[in-house]
């Protein structure tokens, strides 16, 4: 049994990182990928059995990593966005609740036929969408960004909201009374927000408190930090039912947004931590159907997941999002995605039992109808919100374009070139006299230091999708990188190799804390400087099957590759570790020398 049991383990890890490159590979949205996994390794072939293999383990392991997985997503939460969003936001986890509950409950009443009790608590249990389905979707839409702040921050919030709203009105329904059911959701909501407060403020003022003193090592506040969440989510639920998904999510929060230690590194963790847990939940997911289920699943579950895609949700969004400055095609987007995840199939079938078990007609079918609609609403808005947004014309383009800091003389020569071949450019400099430079060469710039909390907020990064560090200062180039990873991702911040790379074959500095090296070893901002005082330019030639990149390098022997870029506009940047390979159809964007130029023009004659 323990050899099964440590093979099925395995096989959940595997199978779902599995998932996930292979969702990546083909372009799919990984949450539908992790379930056609979950479901062919469970009830399609038997060989995982998540109630047997975990028996009353499963649930507390499943609440653990969402609380674990709501933490990560309240440190991605930035008070700052709420500026713009927090009107909506606010509306679609109070009112858009309370009227998804009360929409929800009347379609499970009179379009499924359930009793009153199971079909209010259904309502309730459905309220949620959470961030183990939304974040992975929202990385593959990728919608305007007001609108995926809007989504994440719903995603997030909503998961706590709705899961203690599924408490406070199973606690009523056993209460039977209405007086009696009133005071008790009355007493349970107002229990909830006490300790899930009380304890968030205190556990991540003691993290804080921890980390800021030094009392505790770099290698250790990960660890610890996993450590306080478990625990405080843990005593919360203990104090309170389903409280502990309210103190987890407002620690994340607490912790993103105070401005006392850095928690850059703690992050980084959490969101490794996170794409293994999803992986395993969506597994788990998955596996724990039954083929008798799905039989269950007729015209009236149908039509009740058709009520929920195209009157709830619209209904829903048009409420909360009135007076706002969304237009109808954003409000269209934001009412198309609502795909509901792990936490609506953990209440579910906690709360069916019990249900079952107080003598409630139909409650054996919360737990089917619930992995229906987790299912459709996967299946559905997975497969769509990608076409939709783009016909709505709300999702981004994958961007190409970068922001360069220094507007030096030869930054700005790297800059005009990739602005003539139509990608957009952004210019950050402290200098003022290259700054007005810039500007009369008719250049976007911004003028300020791109190491400042006001830079991330105040300059406009539309269309910009990667950041070239040109600056003097190797350290400089190194904390910009590091400052804008949050923005772009490490694989997008890159910076000029320092003066000892080219002398040394030892790695300079930790991949973890620069960005990747430009060009070429030699390609260092002093080799450069020389070289543009010296006569050089930037110039770009077209690569065909007679003129290819051989050719290219035996005419122009002193060039130094900067940027490829495809026939679709696509840029790609040359690196000093794995550069890219130029074909026939690309463009190279290069630095060369005067006599290079000059014979190239006369064997081209």
């Amino acid at each position: 049994m323990s050899q099964q049991l440590l093979i099925a383990l395995a096989s959940i890890v595997t199978l779902g990182i599995a998932a996930e490159w292979i969702a990546w590979r083909v372009h799919l949205p990984s949450i539908l990928v992790l379930l056609v996994f979950g479901f062919v390794a469970g009830p399609a072939t038997g060989f995982l059995d998540p109630d047997a293999m975990l028996g009353e383990l499963l649930f507390p392991i499943v609440s653990i990593s969402v609380a674990v997985i709501l933490f990560e997503g309240g440190m991605s939460l930035r008070l700052r966005e709420l500026r713009q969003i927090g009107r909506v936001v606010r509306n679609l986890v109070s009112v858009g609740a309370l009227l998804s509950w009360v929409l929800g409950a009347a379609a499970a009443r009179y379009v499924l036929g359930l009793d009153l009790a199971p079909a209010v608590l259904l309502g309730a249990i459905l309220v949620v969408t959470g961030p183990t389905v939304i974040v992975p979707l929202l990385r593959h839409v990728r919608p305007v960004p007001h609108v995926a702040s809007t989504l994440k921050w719903e995603g997030i919030l909503i998961d706590p909201i709705g899961a203690v709203l599924a408490v406070l009105v199973f606690e009523a329904v056993l209460a039977g009374e209405v007086e009696a059911a009133t005071a008790a959701a009355l007493r349970g909501l107002l229990t909830t927000v006490a300790i899930g407060g009380a304890l968030a403020a205190f556990c991540s003022g003691l993290l804080v408190l921890l980390i800021d003193r030094q009392w505790v090592p770099d290698f250790l506040q990960s660890p610890l930090v996993l450590t306080v969440v478990v625990a405080a989510f843990a005593l919360s639920n203990t104090l309170q039912p389903e409280s502990g998904l309210l103190t987890a999510t407002l620690m994340g929060v607490a912790i993103a947004n105070q401005k006392v230690v850095d928690v850059k590194h703690i992050l980084e963790f959490k969101e490794n931590l996170r794409v293994l847990l999803i992986s395993g939940l969506f597994i788990l997911l998955a596996a724990r159907l039954h083929l008798h289920d799905l039989r269950q699943i007729g015209v009236p579950e149908l039509a009740f997941l058709a009520v929920l895609i195209f009157i709830v949700r619209p209904a829903v969004v048009g409420i909360s999002a009135l007076g706002s400055e969304f237009s109808w095609r954003e409000r269209a987007l934001i009412s198309w995605v609502a795909p509901r995840g792990i936490v609506a199939a953990a209440v579910s079938a906690i709360f069916a039992i019990e249900l079952a078990e107080a003598g409630y007609g139909g409650a054996d079918r919360l737990v089917v109808i619930t992995f229906m609609v987790i299912i459709g609403t996967v299946t559905i808005y997975g497969l769509s919100a990608t076409p939709v947004a783009r016909w709505l014309d709300v999702a981004q383009p994958d961007p190409q374009g970068v922001l360069i800091v220094g507007a030096h003389p030869w930054a700005r020569a790297i800059a005009r070139e990739l602005k003539d071949e139509g990608l957009p450019v952004r210019l950050v400099d402290t200098n003022y006299t290259n700054i007005a430079e810039a500007r009369m060469e008719g250049l976007a710039v911004y003028y300020g230091s791109a190491l400042t909390e006001g830079t991330l907020d105040n300059i406009d990064l539309a269309g910009i999708g990667r950041l070239l560090a040109f600056t003097s200062n190797d350290e400089v180039n190194s904390l910009t990188a590091l400052h804008f990873s949050e923005v772009f991702g490490r694989d997008s911040v890159y910076q000029l190799p320092p003066e000892q790379l080219e002398t040394t074959s030892k790695q300079v500095m930790s991949r973890r804390l620069r960005g990747r090296f430009l060009f070429a070893p030699h390609a260092t901002y002093w080799h450069l400087t020389a070289r543009f005082d010296a006569g050089a330019d930037v110039k770009t030639t077209n690569l065909t099957g007679t003129f290819d990149f051989q050719t290219f390098n035996e005419l122009y022997r002193g060039a130094i590759p900067l940027f490829l870029i495809g026939e679709n506009g696509r840029l790609t940047i040359f690196t000093v570790k794995n550069p890219p390979e130029p074909s026939p159809g690309h463009r190279v964007v290069a630095v060369v020398d005067p006599l290079d130029e000059a014979g190239a023009s006369a064997a081209s004659n």
